[in-house]
């Protein structure tokens, strides 16, 4: 999951043995960056959101900006940007011939940088100029607005970093306001009939600081757009993810595996025997995962939400 580092200095409020504090995994950058990378190894997930952008994106690039030579692109949590990078793929392939402005939001030192190499490996990205911003979607959000610039995007993507912001409703509404005419907001997220979905209704309470993290997903973002009036399209994204080795007691990678899914830094370790006994049955329920030829099969479902320039 192409989650990013949304740092807050607020105080935890998540306990874990003895009443201290669980720590969120944010705070390790090497360790969370362990954890992200075997997750990608052992989940679907970058190849679900290949298949989207290959299959759908084009058709929703395919109507935006309105016959311009130009055009302004906003990467929110871009991350080392291998699928940023596909989707500008895509976007040449709708409008060849067209320069693109990408503007990269990312807070992460260490992702913006292997982003910047990657480029500098494709010179044939000649025709986008980019912009990077070490920093995050708040701070973005607050320099664009002290510019008084009046410039619009026709492509702004978040990708699995709604969980990282205050309020993502407000997020979005600011986001959304930035479009110009036929523009697209494009959000991946969790799908709240994931796996992922399931732990955070039930442990909600125990796993998501929301001084640091929201356990937020695409359902959930439905629902906060619905209230508002705001209309979308939606796409499923199946994802698989094996968690087997989070039940071998001492497994290196399932403890940053096990880190990874609770956000808990050393999870194993530092949570109550209750907590980590109830998180980890409930990762084997079938509400969760299942299990095939030994293995555990955690549901890591995503979805997509594409939101228009507000009428």
């Amino acid at each position: 999951m192409n989650f990013q580092l949304w740092r807050s200095n607020n105080r935890e409020i998540r306990f874990g043995i003895m009443g201290s504090p669980l720590k969120s995994l944010v705070h390790d950058d090497d360790r969370y960056q362990r954890s992200f990378h075997l997750f990608l190894e052992r989940s679907s997930e970058h190849q679900c959101m290949r298949d989207f952008i290959h299959s759908k994106l084009p058709d929703i690039l395919s109507s935006i900006g309105d016959g311009k030579s130009h055009l302004n692109v906003i990467g929110v949590g871009s991350g080392a940007g291998e699928i940023d990078l596909e989707m500008l793929n895509e976007l040449h392939k709708k409008h060849p011939g067209v320069t693109v402005d990408n503007e990269v939001v990312e807070p992460s030192s260490q992702q913006l940088h292997n982003y910047k190499v990657l480029v500098s490996q494709k010179p044939e990205l000649n025709y986008i100029k980019f912009t990077w911003n070490k920093m995050t979607a708040s701070e973005f959000e607050e320099r664009w607005k002290l510019s008084e610039t009046t410039k619009k995007a026709d492509f702004i993507h978040m990708i699995q970093m709604l969980y990282y912001v205050k309020d993502p409703g407000a997020t979005i509404s600011f986001f959304q306001s930035l479009l110009d005419k036929n523009g697209k907001l494009l959000i991946i997220l969790v799908s709240g009939e994931s796996g992922w979905g399931k732990l955070w209704r039930k442990y909600r309470h125990e796993l998501c600081n929301t001084e640091i993290s929201q356990c937020v997903t695409t359902g959930d973002i439905k629902s906060l757009l619905d209230s508002k009036g705001v209309s979308y399209h939606s796409f499923d994204l199946p994802s698989q993810m094996d968690i087997t080795e989070c039940f071998t007691e001492g497994d290196e990678k399932g403890e940053l595996l096990l880190d990874f899914l609770t956000e808990v830094l050393d999870f194993n370790k530092t949570a109550s025997p209750e907590l980590k006994d109830g998180v980890l049955e409930l990762l084997r329920h079938p509400d969760c995962s299942m299990e095939s030829e030994g293995r555990v099969i955690f549901n890591n479902n995503l979805g997509v939400i594409v939101i228009d320039k507000p009428n």
